[in-house]
């Protein structure tokens, strides 16, 4: 949150707290102390962050429903429109409550290799608003444009975006007020390059005046949180394989989805220490494996292992699947004490069904 505030207090952009990634409302308190608000994709993410945080609050999605749209007038403060139609659907709805409108658009510079899912500039995307696609006549109430084009990204393919960006929408740019360059910038991470991302900042304030927004997720909480699992058997395959008490489709999602091998406390590489194991879960999912690691002792059942980086895409994308229950959720202060936040039980899952 430092970082990030540092970045606020040198450039004057705002940052703004993508609840996709990280939604445990308990430390919006501290992290209103730090950055600008919040970011939104849809009517319960825009009262969490009304609620919760208090401040400035975007929301963008790919469509509103027209019976949640008055709500989210109602908490939003800048709503973000996918496309001309929806911003003629509601235009003057926003407009009469004195709120600001913007337009997603898609610069077609894909910056990703290997992750379509997470690219939003993939030729298949449905996401923002091509230049073709652009109707310069359209644009009456419309007073900023948005983007979201990276995902854990350094600030070099932010700065090829922005060069995109100025070459489709330049023309467009002197209209506006404000421009969001939206989520996927890893600021907090040691390699980042901070003064680049001051530099593309800078440039779009001082050749458009623009205000700029920045909504990264994983950035404000990144390699934060744990998961702590207990291994309750051990298997022979082609390796020896721990069973643990948690799944990675049911509790990280990610490791699936991206892949992604979440850091492991005192573990190497499969082969690296003396004892490899592929750690896997109790579900019937026969590829619920989080990956292959090594220990310098064998591991035995009753042992707890801890994840690391695991206050992103987690509690926000957590599910029951099979009937798994979902870890309690404590908070870890500086004095090495909990305070229990969330305990799960079955009336959690049977009342989502």
């Amino acid at each position: 949150l430092k970082i990030l505030n540092g970045v606020q207090q040198r450039t004057g952009a705002k940052i703004l707290l993508a609840q996709k990634a990280f939604s445990c409302y308990h430390v919006y308190p501290l992290i209103a102390d730090y950055i600008s608000g919040t970011a939104c994709s849809g009517l319960y993410e825009a009262r969490l962050g009304f609620e919760e945080m208090g401040k400035e609050n975007h929301v963008f999605s790919a469509a509103y429903r027209e019976s949640e749209m008055d709500d989210i007038i109602s908490f939003c403060g800048h709503i973000i429109f996918n496309s001309f139609s929806q911003l003629e659907k509601y235009r003057e709805k926003v407009l009469a409550a004195g709120k600001k409108i913007g337009l997603r658009i898609n610069p077609e510079l894909s910056t990703q290799e290997g992750h379509e899912i997470y690219d939003p500039c993939s030729p298949k995307s449905r996401l923002g608003i091509t230049r073709k696609n652009f109707y310069d006549d359209k644009l009456y109430g419309v007073s900023g444009l948005h983007f979201h084009t990276l995902c854990e990204q350094n600030s070099d393919d932010l700065e090829k975006t922005l060069d995109e960006v100025e070459e489709k929408f330049g023309d467009i740019l002197p209209k506006m007020e404000w421009i969001n360059f939206g989520g996927g910038h890893h600021i907090t991470r040691p390699d980042y390059d901070i003064p680049r991302l001051e530099r593309c900042i800078k440039r779009m304030q001082d050749k458009y005046g623009l205000e700029v927004y920045l909504e990264p997720g994983e950035a404000v909480a990144l390699n934060a949180g744990y998961l702590i699992t207990e291994v309750l058997d051990i298997t022979e395959n082609d390796m020896p394989i721990a069973i643990l008490d948690t799944s990675a489709a049911c509790h990280m999602p990610d490791v699936l989805e991206m892949p992604y091998r979440p850091p492991l406390l005192g573990s190497g590489e499969n082969g690296e220490k003396k004892f490899s194991y592929r750690l896997a879960s109790q579900t019937c999912l026969a590829g619920d494996s989080i990956g292959e690691y090594s220990f310098d002792t064998k591991l035995k059942i009753g042992d707890k292992l801890i994840f690391g980086d695991m206050a992103i895409y987690s509690m926000v994308k957590n599910n029951t699947f099979n009937g798994m229950p979902l870890p309690s959720i404590f908070l870890y202060k500086s004095d090495n004490s909990f305070e229990p936040l969330k305990t799960f039980s079955y009336e959690d899952f049977k009342s989502r069904l």
